[in-house]
């Protein structure tokens, strides 16, 4: 099971996710894949194209990224557009992928 995390602010503009687990049989698994580049994308336009000093971790199975204070609406087109796909992907994969949404206070 994939469990994806997406975080908001009190205003509810999307500041970061996190995301752990795997699916099937590591490397094999299209769902498990799908997620993962899909965040790797997300992480990597934040931090290397917009150059937005993030928060992030990253290990085998999980990757927490968290963008703050003036960098939050430099972000949040591409953490909006993570969120529809990762909707998507659980709609489409529900026994796969465990959506859930968190405001955090910063």
């Amino acid at each position: 099971m994939i469990k994806v995390e997406l975080y908001s602010d009190r205003e509810h503009a999307p500041v970061g996710f996190r995301v752990s687990g795997h699916t099937g049989v590591s490397g094999e698994s299209v769902v498990c894949a799908a997620v993962s580049s899909a965040c790797y994308m997300a992480a990597n336009t934040i931090t290397e194209i917009l150059h937005i000093d993030a928060e992030l971790s990253v290990a085998d199975g999980y990757m927490r990224v968290t963008v703050s204070g003036d960098d939050i609406p430099k972000a949040e087109a591409i953490l909006a557009g993570l969120r529809i796909h990762m909707e998507q992907l659980a709609e489409q994969y529900p026994d796969q992928i465990k959506l859930k949404f968190s405001e955090v206070h910063q």
